[in-house]
């Protein structure tokens, strides 16, 4: 008989019914050890094997905690391993949101109670596809899903594009939020931040294929650069006149956003602020029916001076309407040019069936079409498109597919797995060294300090060979 013990895996001992009985694990079966009486007041348990499904999410970006989350509270017994190609975790809610949006990285608070549970690891620096082939990580685990994002950029596809001057959205966001990969662009760094202090941009216009009726934004977003300090809008009546009739026909929120752009451009404003926007030093427009044909180059031949876009029309109504091109082209002169038109996923593994048009993994309700034991969640499995709660939902219905393969027998869970153990032994032969949570919450800790004298929330660490020599990898 072993000797009583704290019990990491008991759900009784949780329930305060254990009465300090010891488990063990041994390969993925968890055997509980049973006196021959039971302690006072204490029904005794029955001896019994249960077997523990070893589950990998590869990604720790809102996909995959979401989906270890839900994994996690409805299976009592589930072992699930994180894997993270950066020392840090949580993806774009660390690397996407806004440094001025705090609120909306909260959630940050719910993904590490998930990572400090005692059945989920968490192995950051580690690169699969790489470091480690998904076939290896189906050898280690009962399940893996596939939780990566979308790490790359949509092109515009157009002349002119590679020039100095035009970036992505994206490299743009990663540059102020501290994203390793754009640090030497680089909650907002100290770098970027002396930058755009600095900025002599005086006007900024926001360019969509579409009409008013399509924007992708949101009330909240258009109401805060509505209010921007010294910034005053400009939008063209023109593009409003007329929308009363079919804005109706909408779902209220399009409605409420239509009609907000309709006063900006329509209505007077109120003394103060009229009184705000005379005094604007900066300016932002919206730019309704054009289309990016070919960026202009200058005269040297390497940077931009504008971009050339044709003039469209919609064909069709509602959120279904195409752009189409009416013949006329506009020129607009520019010395900075993002284009905003989504993310987009990439294969890691040649051996992931991978739909390179849509830039997903196929799958039919995120098991992965001719992959038996391989999932996917979040942008990978439907596309770079939703917000976080959308993603939430996303993986919920994964980590679901995944249980109702566990009940069914569909996953060969009676079959022993090594998981982490396996994985480690592999990663430890090729030199590489995983980073825990822990050791993540050294480097979550530096930032903080180094942000406090600074007077910030943290400075984030951008260079991820500071952030391994931080932990001694």
């Amino acid at each position: 008989m072993a000797a009583a013990g704290v019990c990491s895996f008991c759900a009784a001992r949780r329930m305060g019914r254990c009465g300090g009985i010891m488990c063990w694990k041994r390969g993925s079966a968890l055997r509980f050890l049973v006196p021959s009486g039971p302690p006072t007041g204490v029904k005794r348990l029955l001896s019994t094997d249960e077997l523990i499904p070893r589950i990998c999410i590869v990604g720790s970006g809102p996909a995959g905690f979401y989906t270890a989350q839900h994994l996690l509270k409805h299976h009592r017994l589930a072992q699930v391993d994180i894997y993270e190609k950066l020392p840090v975790p949580f993806g774009l809610v660390r690397f996407g949101v806004a440094p001025d949006h705090p609120e909306v990285k909260n959630v940050i608070n719910t993904f590490t109670q998930t990572a400090r549970s005692d059945r989920c690891s968490y192995y950051g620096n580690v690169t699969v596809g790489k470091d480690i082939t998904v076939k290896e990580l189906q050898k280690a685990y009962h399940a893996v899903i596939l939780s990566y994002g979308a790490e790359d950029n949509r092109t515009l596809g157009i002349p002119g594009e590679d020039l100095a001057g035009v970036y992505t959205a994206r490299a743009f966001v990663g540059w102020y939020n501290g994203l390793p990969e754009n640090r030497d662009k680089t909650d907002i760094t100290e770098d970027s931040l002396g930058i755009l202090a600095h900025s002599k941009v005086k006007r900024v216009c926001l360019v969509g294929r579409r009409g008013p009726l399509q924007v992708a934004f949101t009330i909240k977003e258009l109401r805060e650069i509505i209010n921007l300090p010294s910034a005053r809008p400009f939008l063209d009546p023109a593009d409003f006149k007329g929308l009363g009739d079919a804005a109706k026909d909408v779902p209220r929120p399009r409605r409420r956003l239509t009609e907000l752009m309709a006063k900006t451009a329509l209505e007077e404003p109120g003394e103060e602020v009229a009184g705000h926007w005379a005094s604007a030093s900066r300016e932002w427009s919206l730019k309704f029916l054009r289309s990016p044909l070919e960026v202009l180059p200058a005269t040297d031949g390497k940077r931009a001076r504008g971009i050339r876009m044709a003039v469209t029309r919609l064909k069709g109504s509602g959120e279904t309407a195409k752009a189409v091109p009416t013949g006329e082209v506009e020129d607009l002169l520019c010395g900075l040019i993002l284009s905003s038109i989504g993310y987009r996923s990439l294969s890691i593994d040649p051996a992931v069936p991978f739909d390179c048009k849509q830039g997903i993994i196929p799958n039919n309700l995120g098991r992965v079409l001719g992959a038996p034991g391989l999932y996917c969640s979040g942008w990978v499995k439907r596309g770079p498109v939703g917000v976080i709660l959308t993603t939430m939902n996303d993986s919920f219905d994964t980590a679901q597919s995944v249980l109702e393969d566990l009940r069914s027998g569909t996953l060969d869970v009676p079959k022993a797995k090594e998981g982490s153990e396996l994985v480690r032994s592999i990663l430890r032969s090729r030199g590489i060294h995983p980073v825990s949570f822990s050791d993540w919450e050294k480097i979550d800790a530096a930032e903080v300090a180094r942000g406090k004298l600074a007077g910030k929330p943290r400075e984030k660490i951008v260079d991820p060979r500071e952030m391994l020599e931080l932990i001694g990898c």
